[in-house]
Order: structure tokens, then C-alpha cells, then sequence
């Protein structure tokens, strides 16, 4: 049986989060920021980082990059904006508190729209997924890190036994690739252009599309 997700809820989580967050994930998902940073300065120019959470992406960014993080989460947020006072990052434009799923920006807004760890982690995936397309770009690309639930097999049943806990930590254990790949083929615009998998385990992945031109 699906398991819902509130987004009141999952702020209500990552609040909670936000004083350990970077003690438990900060180390785990260090290659993942750092693949996906590296992915966004490619292309660089304006970027968007949604659920920047406390900004332990930040620092790792050039200077010549313009950074707007938003979240969900004020708490989360709080931990970035002391983060960005800390290390002098004056290329960040703007922390926001914001829904994924609505985000406040005209379309075409960014360069580059960044996601890690954030499509599994909000209620309905697709319509955040619409969001990064309208608001990235022609030419431009979504970056997203994420994880990936099994197809088949032992641990696709564990993910499907522990979504009831994880869901209220604010995360989903059993998110199928396909489900990437049902939402591609609703978009005009859209085109993968690269997935790999990231530690640990293999469990996650560094997902990149384009916005075609036109």
C-alpha cells in the first residue's frame, strides 16, 4: 500500500534534522555533492540549489557561480545561513524557505537547478520534477543526486517495508528508476543525458537532463 507524504510533515522532520543533519549525512553523501557540484559548474552561470538544506554545499562552489538555495525547512535553512556567514560566501544571492513542488520563480530563471537527495524526499516527486524543468533554462540542465530503489528482489521488499518509518523522517526508501523515466516521457523538453551511481552501495545515483533549445 502507497505511503503519503505531507509536506507540513516533512518540514516538521527536517527541522528536527537540522541540528545533526550534518553529523550523520554530511560524510555519507560527500561524494554525491561533490559529483554534483562539479556537474553544475560545467555549466555554470545562475544556479539553483533546491533543499540546500544547511548549505554544506555551498563552500564548494566557485565564486564565479551565483547561488539561490531554497528548502522547506526553516531550521535547515537557519544552519545554511550561518554557514554562508561563516565562510564569507558573498556569490550566495538568496536563501529562501520554499515548497519544491511550487517553487516562486518565472520560468527560465536558472542555469542550472541542482537537487540532491531532495526528489525522495517531497510528496509528490513529478510535479518537483515539473518545477526544475519550468524553471532551468533552454540549454540548461537539472542536477540531481538521488536515490534508487530496487526493482526486484530482497531489498526492494525491505524499502517497501520500512517506507512507513521513513516517510515520517522525511524520506522515501522505495523510489523505482522507473518512475524517473514514466515522468521523461511527459516532457517535450526534457532529455537524459547521464546516470551513474554514487556511494554508498550503489543505492543512489547522479542523474543529469538537458532543457532542449525550443
Amino acid at each position: 500500500m502507497a505511503v503519503a507524504m505531507r509536506t507540513d510533515r516533512v518540514a516538521t522532520a527536517y527541522d528536527r534534522w537540522a541540528p545533526a543533519y550534518d553529523l550523520f549525512f554530511g560524510r555519507v553523501f560527500r561524494q554525491g555533492r561533490s559529483d554534483a557540484i562539479m556537474a553544475a559548474e560545467r555549466i555554470g552561470g545562475e544556479v539553483l540549489e533546491v533543499g540546500v538544506g544547511t548549505g554544506l554545499s555551498l563552500p564548494q562552489y566557485s565564486s564565479a557561480v551565483r547561488l539561490t538555495g531554497v528548502d522547506i525547512s526553516d531550521g535547515m535553512l537557519a544552519k545554511a545561513q550561518e554557514r554562508v556567514r561563516a565562510h564569507g560566501l558573498s556569490n550566495v544571492a538568496a536563501l529562501r524557505v520554499m515548497d519544491a513542488e511550487a517553487l516562486e520563480f518565472d520560468d527560465n530563471s536558472f542555469d542550472v537547478v541542482v537537487a540532491q537527495y531532495v526528489v525522495t524526499a517531497v510528496p509528490d516527486p513529478e510535479r518537483a520534477l515539473d518545477e526544475f524543468a519550468r524553471v532551468v533554462r533552454p540549454g540548461g540542465e537539472i542536477v540531481i543526486t538521488t536515490r534508487v530503489g530496487a526493482d526486484t528482489g530482497v531489498r526492494r521488499h525491505v524499502e517497501r517495508v520500512l517506507m512507513p518509518l521513513t516517510s515520517r523522517l522525511g524520506f522515501r526508501t522505495e523510489f523505482r528508476w522507473r518512475r524517473y523515466l514514466d515522468w521523461l516521457a511527459t516532457q517535450q523538453s526534457i532529455r537524459l543525458v547521464e546516470r551513474r551511481p554514487l556511494p554508498p552501495l550503489g543505492h543512489f545515483s547522479l542523474v543529469r537532463f538537458v532543457k532542449q533549445d525550443g
